[in-house]
């Protein structure tokens, strides 16, 4: 090679290169790119996304600068003839073992990442994580703790009469709270149809089947607020399924769980206490709001067949105990699911009273936290 070759030669590898670190702190900061990554896993993952990525970008312009060399140098009009030739070793033997090469260069990156991703072994703390049309329910065995999380974007931005927030379809009542820094194992399965969570800011994205027990982990490395979807098609309210991750210091955590369970005995004692009619239609609005309104809608109307209408329906204004029955234990071989393990005394108390005596259903009837409370026994 002359000086004037090796010269070029320099220039267009330094070139190169300074594209590829340009084009690497582009894709950082680019929102078409993986996010940050917020934990070990979700780093390896973004790590071997842009190995793979440049990769192909290295294989793509090889082949295709030969091809095009080739075409132009070797051109017809050039004076060039066709070569013939079969059966080459050598060029077989190259076009065989550097492939093979590449991909063991991604195999071995990629096989200790799959592995890491399903090493849950000897976590800090163990959530179960239950999937349902549409919502999904966090429990904490060791410290007793048990809530849904459900979508916090008001019905207004959803039906396009109030403009849309800066995290619509990703905002929750009640997010997964955790500690920073430490290992979570997540136990997930679903009540109905397969779910999936999917945080990508950890790198999970694990199946909730019905009657399976599936695990993940994630140890989150910085605190803050952290979002994600089901990433199943699960239902026709799929899209309003968002998960919400707050990561606080160990400190603020030890709160939260004294201010849960201090939540948790009011509410023990709540379901002793004997209620008026305004006081249940009042909380029962608020019960029906979040968990009835997708299907039977907020003017109780439905969207029948699949979902009925409540206001003037026979459920609503007939038998008391017949109504009770259907929203504790849903409805087979029909979308209305059993509400019974979801809602607490109080919260179905409310949401059965303010069905019987809202929608133009005027009742007078009042259920209490004690009748709800008497059935489950």
């Amino acid at each position: 090679m002359t000086r004037k070759s090796r010269g070029l030669a320099v220039r267009l590898f330094t070139a190169f290169m300074t594209l590829s670190a340009a084009a690497a702190a582009w894709a950082a900061e680019s929102k078409y790119n993986l996010p940050t990554p917020q934990s070990q896993v979700a780093r390896e993952i973004y790590d071997l996304h842009l190995l793979i990525l440049w990769v192909c970008v290295g294989i793509f312009i090889v082949v295709f600068g030969a091809m095009f060399y080739s075409l132009w140098k070797h051109r017809k009009a050039a004076g060039h003839q066709a070569a013939h030739f079969h059966e080459n070793t050598k060029l077989e033997v190259v076009w065989t073992i550097i492939p093979f090469i590449i991909l063991v260069g991604m195999a071995i990156p990629s096989t200790k990442t799959v592995l890491n991703m399903r090493d849950a072994s000897s976590p800090d703390m163990t959530i179960k994580v239950t999937g349902y049309q549409w919502k999904w329910e966090y429990e904490y065995p060791v410290e007793g703790i048990r809530f849904l999380s459900t979508l916090a974007t008001p019905r207004e931005q959803i039906t396009n009469q109030a403009a849309k927030g800066e995290h619509y379809l990703l905002e929750v009542d009640n997010p997964m709270v955790v500690p920073v820094g430490k290992k979570v194992r997540l136990l997930l399965t679903a009540n109905d149809v397969i779910h999936s969570w999917w945080v990508p800011a950890f790198g999970i994205k694990q199946d909730a089947i019905p009657g399976y027990i599936k695990d993940a982990w994630f140890k989150a490395e910085n605190t803050g607020i952290y979002r994600g979807v089901c990433a199943e098609l699960c239902g026709k309210d799929h899209g309003f399924m968002p998960i919400v991750v707050e990561v606080k210091t160990q400190e603020e955590y030890d709160k939260w769980v004294m201010a849960q369970k201090a939540a948790k005995a009011a509410a023990v004692a709540d379901a002793n206490k004997t209620y008026s009619l305004d006081e249940l239609k009042a909380a029962g609005e608020k019960v029906y709001k979040t968990h009835c309104a997708a299907c039977h809608q907020a003017d109780g109307k439905g969207l029948p067949p699949t979902f009925p209408a409540l206001a003037g329906s026979k459920i609503a204004t007939g038998d008391k105990a017949a109504h009770i029955d259907i929203v504790m234990n849903g409805k087979a071989n029909t979308a209305m699911a059993a509400f019974g393990k979801q809602l607490s005394d109080v919260e179905l108390a409310a949401v059965i009273t303010y069905e019987r005596n809202a929608f133009g259903n005027a009742t007078g009837d009042v259920v209490q936290p004690a009748e709800i409370k008497a059935l489950r026994k």
